[in-house]
């Protein structure tokens, strides 16, 4: 089975970055089987050729933007829990509530891919453990007296919240109202700072 190139020069590098921004942009609009290879490559302003050169078909450019979204995640988590230590809880509660939707368009294309193919099931398993363990291993490092067990149930709570507004955010159809935004926000940090406490 052939696997994606992994450029070795600048402007390859350049060219594959282009690419995985402009796959993840067209399958958040058109959802992984609405998005075609030159669809991607046109978004990226790349040669077909040079598109298939580096991901041989759109599975393989389908697992490097998810090993992409993974990168991501990793960093900005590392962000949050390089800050939390330092910070009040409200600060840690709207960095963690926020973060799914400063990954919006990343976020929309990985739901889509992930939603969009069975045997994919592994993989969002995965995901949603590795979101969980690093939710959870920045509540203990706030908090050390929390179980690993009562981490991992408040990161469970926490992912939801962060499903919640990213609904609310995107418009999607859910209830809402112009001020459930910052009530979702204000039980947040209210609910942190009680299993924080």
């Amino acid at each position: 089975m052939r696997r994606a190139i992994t450029p070795q020069r600048r402007p390859g590098k350049a060219r594959v970055a282009a690419v995985l921004e402009a796959g993840a942009a067209v399958i958040a609009e058109q959802g992984y089987d609405g998005a075609t290879m030159a669809g991607i490559a046109a978004r990226a302003g790349a040669p077909i050729g040079s598109l298939y050169r580096f991901f041989p078909n759109k599975e393989i450019l389908a697992d490097a933007l998810v090993q992409r979204y993974m990168v991501l995640v990793n960093a900005a988590l590392d962000v949050i829990q390089q800050q939390a230590p330092h910070r009040p809880t409200d600060f840690v509660a709207d960095a963690i509530l926020d973060f799914g939707t400063r990954l919006h368009d990343e976020t929309k294309a990985m739901v889509n891919l992930l939603e969009s193919r069975s045997d994919w099931s592994v993989k969002r398993r995965k995901f949603r453990e590795l979101l969980l363990g690093r939710i959870a291993e920045i509540l203990r490092q706030r908090s050390p007296a929390l179980t690993e067990a009562a981490a991992r149930d408040v990161a469970v709570i926490l992912l939801h919240h962060m499903k919640i507004m990213k609904a609310f955010k995107s418009g999607r159809d859910v209830p809402n109202s112009p001020g459930a935004p910052d009530e979702l926000r204000r039980l947040n940090r209210s609910y942190l700072a009680d299993r924080l406490r």
